[in-house]
């Protein structure tokens, strides 16, 4: 089954590159490892999808927005209050991505189990090593 999966990922990773960007084939590579490897009844699909979705835009934008702040710092220049504020925004932008994740966390588990949503973290992280990976490969050819 391991060997079906990276085969998998392999082929589907080689006939995208020609079709999207790369932003939408890892999006859609990585749709379809989590729904492989997490292994979702139909019904737990029509309702993990939305709020996956849902969550994973809501990151990304909180992301950029980190990004964001700490990109206007010109440590060279900044005043002591402007470096405050910065931190404060950096801070109140930590506290809305761990809210967001107890959100995501809470509405999952009306749809699928505890059990189900331990192995989600674990499925992400591997597709990224995977990804990273794939990437170290490419950049070496």
């Amino acid at each position: 089954m391991k060997k079906f999966t990276n085969l998998l990922f392999i082929i589907s990773f080689s006939l995208l590159s020609v079709a999207q960007s790369n932003r939408d084939k890892i999006k859609t590579l990585k749709i379809a490892y989590i729904t492989e490897k997490l292994d979702l009844s139909e019904k737990e699909a029509q309702q993990f999808w939305p709020i996956y979705n849902n969550f994973e835009e809501e990151n990304s934008n909180l992301r950029r927005q980190a990004y964001d702040a700490r990109k206007k710092a010109d440590l060279n220049t900044i005043s002591e209050e402007q470096a405050v504020n910065i931190l404060k925004e950096i801070r109140l932008n930590e506290n809305k991505k761990q809210a967001l994740e107890n959100d995501f966390v809470d509405r999952l588990t009306k749809v699928i189990s505890a059990k189900k949503i331990i192995l989600l973290h674990k499925i992400e992280d591997d597709f990224k090593r995977k990804m990273f990976e794939e990437y170290k490969k490419r950049g070496r050819h």
